[in-house]
Parts: C-alpha cells; sequence; structure tokens
C-alpha cells in the first residue's frame, strides 16, 4: 500500500508492506538510521521517535499507521547542523556514553518538554522510564533534562 507521511518536515510518499515496521521504514527506506533496533518488542526505546506529538516506540509502530502523520527522529531534531538545546545539555552533562539510546533518550526527553516545559525530577523519570540505559545510573541525564528545561524555557538565558 501507499503512505503518506511527513518526516522531519518533509512529505514523503512510499510504498510499503502491511508488516513493515516505522522502524524499518525510516532506516531501510528514508535512510534515516538514527532510531536503533534494540529489543523488537517496545521494551528497550532505542527506536524513539516523536509522532504526532508523542514519543513512540517505531519498532511496535507498523508504517501504515504513521500514515498522514508528523514523525521528527533524531536526524530532523537540528536540521541545520547546529546542536538542539537538549542534545548540548546531554554533552555538557556527559549523559553520553556509548550512544546506542541516546537518540531514543533525547526525543523522549524532547516529547516531554514540547507538554511540559518544567518538569520536576518524578516527571522527567517517569517520561524515560521507557529508555533503558545499560551505560549510566540515569543521574547525568537526569540533569541534563533539567538544564535543557532551564534553557528552553528562557530561564537560562542571560
Amino acid at each position: 500500500m501507499n503512505i503518506k507521511l511527513t518526516v522531519n518536515g518533509k512529505v514523503y510518499n512510499v510504498k510499503v508492506e502491511p508488516e513493515e515496521r516505522l522502524l524499518d521504514l525510516l532506516r531501510n527506506k528514508l535512510r534515516l538510521t538514527g532510531a536503533k533496533e534494540g529489543c523488537g518488542e517496545g521494551e528497550c526505546g532505542a527506536c524513539t521517535v516523536i509522532m504526532d506529538g508523542n514519543a513512540v516506540n517505531s519498532c511496535t509502530v507498523l508504517a501504515y499507521q504513521a500514515r498522514n502523520s508528523q514523525i521528527l527522529t533524531i536526524e530532523g531534531l537540528a536540521p541545520q547542523g547546529e546542536m538542539d538545546a537538549i542534545q548540548k545539555a546531554f554533552v555538557d552533562n556527559g549523559a553520553i556514553q556509548c550512544g546506542y539510546c541516546t537518540p531514543g533518550m533525547i526525543l523522549s526527553t524532547k516529547a516531554l518538554l514540547m507538554k511540559n516545559p518544567n518538569p520536576n525530577e518524578t516527571e522527567i523519570r517517569t517520561a524515560i522510564a521507557g529508555n533503558i540505559c545499560r551505560c549510566t545510573g540515569y543521574v547525568n541525564i537526569v540533569k541534563a533534562i533539567e538544564q535543557a528545561a532551564t534553557q528552553l524555557s528562557g530561564e537560562g538565558k542571560p
């Protein structure tokens, strides 16, 4: 079947198979490889993208379910090559180690801050609960999200 969707602001008309996952469409057909195949069951968050304003595990979404949707991947977060405030906060706070979970973690953060620009620590931890990081203890990740929230809300600007 043919579907139309918008990914990172660009409209695509693509042919998909009924069983094709959004993750496979993004990685194999659109060559957007930031979303990673982790568990394939929606448990690890490595494949997280933002679909119509919500963080979703793209391994559990069939491509046809994304028809007429707006999708944001890590590649679309900073299209001009400059790091987004969330990406910069992750770097500044040492919240990146191996990097495998990072795109999903950043997009879960983006989805949170789109809905709640001033989350508390409990809200942050709840928002990233579906993203598994095997390298860190999450402390620096939470600090990075707090910094990004402050900067994006304008409190961190001189």
